[in-house]
């Protein structure tokens, strides 16, 4: 997150960490919170909104990671499914197949008889394989997707719910800060 300090947690609390997102704690009592913080309710909220802030960034890459890998699954599927055609289809016959060249643009191949296929890995690189490596290459790949994408679904719902927290912190603080004026308000009115 940043590099900002955090307030002490009560000991109480059980301060939890998901893979570097610090976990907000609820506040049951404002005034006992300010007092263990030692900062006045400007402050605190400062340092809350500035979480919150944090949350938002993290959410934000979070969900542009996900995107990502949910893009990737399918296409790691379809290639599967092409090599698994490759290798179902009979030896002695070519296959006739129509593929993307760019966007939009397609070109019709005629595929001999092969026991490989060659697969981008990305940065411009392009290796051949054999048929059972590329179907192990890509499915251990497939594999590895999807438990990331596990791993970030959790990880946005812990983050979801450290963002309720502290904006459920936020309002407690501010709302305490609107009652403690109106008692002073209320007690200054009645001593005049």
């Amino acid at each position: 997150m940043g590099a900002s300090s955090s307030p002490p947690q009560s000991s109480s609390e059980v301060v939890a960490e998901r893979r570097g997102i610090p976990a907000a704690s609820f506040v049951k009592d404002v005034e006992a919170y300010l007092h263990q913080l030692g900062l006045d309710v400007n402050s605190t909220l400062a340092f809350l909104q500035e979480r919150l802030q944090q949350y938002k960034v993290v959410e934000m890459k979070l969900l542009a990671q996900q995107r990502d890998l949910q893009a990737k699954i399918p296409d790691i599927e379809k290639c599967l499914d092409v090599v698994a055609t490759l290798q179902a289809k009979d030896s002695d016959e070519a296959l006739l197949t129509d593929f993307e060249v760019s966007e939009g643009i397609y070109a019709r191949a005629r595929i001999e008889s092969t026991n490989s296929v060659c697969l981008w890995l990305g940065a411009n690189v392009m290796l051949e394989y054999s048929s059972e490596e590329a179907t192990t290459l890509l499915q251990n790949n497939l594999e590895n997707a999807k438990a990331s994408l596990e791993v970030l679904v959790a990880d946005l719902q812990f983050l979801r719910d450290q963002v309720t927290i502290t904006q459920v912190t936020i309002a407690r603080v501010y709302n305490w800060d609107v009652h403690q004026r109106r008692v002073k308000q209320a007690s200054s009115s009645q001593d005049s």
